[in-house]
């Protein structure tokens, strides 16, 4: 998910007040070119396409290994849920898909704009790429796009898969709209435009059960939306600033939320009540993400570091240092055992988390 984007960009719609319904598509949408504020670099002519490699090896320190190959920005990093992989997505147009254990790229995906947020399938068959206005489904064994699926008029600044990976959904920031997407057909199956948002979209995230979206916003709500219906079940209210990151805890009981007011919020989501506020930063949290035995949480700030937290205790048990510009992305392994990291600097660093010391 990239910031900047949403913060550079200037709204061009005004969404009519259309009730909390989902809203069924009735056509294909069409593209709407970026703008040039979004890329000042011409995209290839030849479309999305796989690229050999010839990148940095990794620079390995004790507890970490930096992969270095983007020439801009990491924006997102995600695993392959085997955990063999790491995708990453820059400023510099592209994803390349790492090989964990060597830290070497095994290719490099190239989109037409910048690519914000990247995303596997269950199967860990394919990738969704959040690249410009649109968004791209990628075969991860060919590296060639699947399908482009258009509809958002603005940066897709978030993708996520439901749990059975038949849908994905889509964040686009300044239309305000999140698309649910059938994978199979590559068409939206609805549009979610959500009543009384007064900020540009940051983040979507699927519960557990794959019944529910969480979305926030550059606004200090996050609404929690009924997948089935379209319409808000719950609105979160407590964080004092722009909401950058939402995320699901393993059993779906549980939500964190990064702000701008420098915490992370972890909400009881049967109430809707905070249950903790985590405080240690020193600049806004733009990506949290949970352990997948649901223990702890990173967080990932603008202050270039890392936390980890003990979630049972709202302590934290190490602060990660390692970047020289803003952390952009965190993301567990599958195992729970690594944590891999991306930059404003355009690295990505895997750490060792038995080996994080505070």
């Amino acid at each position: 998910m990239r910031i900047r984007a949403i913060l550079a960009c200037v709204s061009l719609l005004v969404v009519a007040c259309l009730g909390p319904a989902a809203i069924p598509n009735t056509q294909t949408p069409q593209a709407i070119l970026p703008t040039a504020s979004l890329s000042t670099l011409a995209p290839p002519t030849s479309g999305p396409t796989a690229i050999p490699n010839t990148l940095a090896p990794p620079t390995n320190a004790q507890g970490r290994t930096t992969l270095s190959g983007h020439t801009l920005a990491v924006d997102s990093v995600a695993w392959s849920p085997d955990g063999k992989q790491l995708a990453s997505g820059s400023d510099d147009k592209t994803i390349i898909i790492w090989d964990v254990a060597s830290g070497k790229p095994q290719a490099t995906l190239m989109s037409t704009d910048f690519v914000y947020s990247v995303a596997w399938s269950p199967d860990g068959k394919q990738l969704a790429s959040g690249s410009g206005i649109n968004v791209i489904i990628w075969d991860v064994a060919s590296g060639k796009p699947q399908a482009t699926l258009k509809g958002h008029t603005q940066s897709v600044v978030s993708v996520a898969w439901s749990p059975d990976g038949k849908l994905l959904a889509s964040a686009g920031s300044s239309d305000l709209s999140i698309i649910v997407w059938d994978v199979a057909s590559g068409k939206p199956q609805a549009t979610l435009l959500t009543p009384g948002l007064t900020g540009d979209l940051t983040s979507v995230a699927w519960s557990p059960n794959g019944k529910q979206l969480a979305e926030a916003q550059t606004d200090t709500t996050i609404f929690i939306l009924d997948v089935a219906s379209g319409k808000p079940q719950a609105t979160l209210t407590g964080q004092a600033d722009t909401v950058y990151s939402v995320a699901w805890s393993p059993d779906g009981k549980q939500l964190a939320s990064g702000s701008r007011d420098k915490t992370i919020i972890i909400w009881d989501m049967a109430s809707g009540k905070p249950l903790a506020t985590l405080k240690g930063h020193t600049q806004s949290v733009v990506s949290v993400a949970w352990s997948p035995d649901g223990r702890q949480l990173a967080s990932g700030s603008w202050d270039n570091t890392i936390i980890i937290w003990d979630v049972a205790s709202g302590k934290s048990q190490a602060t990660l240092t390692g970047h020289t510009n803003y952390v952009t992305s965190v993301a567990w392994s599958p195992d729970g055992k690594q944590l891999a990291s991306g930059s404003n600097d355009g690295t990505i660093i895997v750490w060792d988390v038995a080996s994080a010391k505070p």
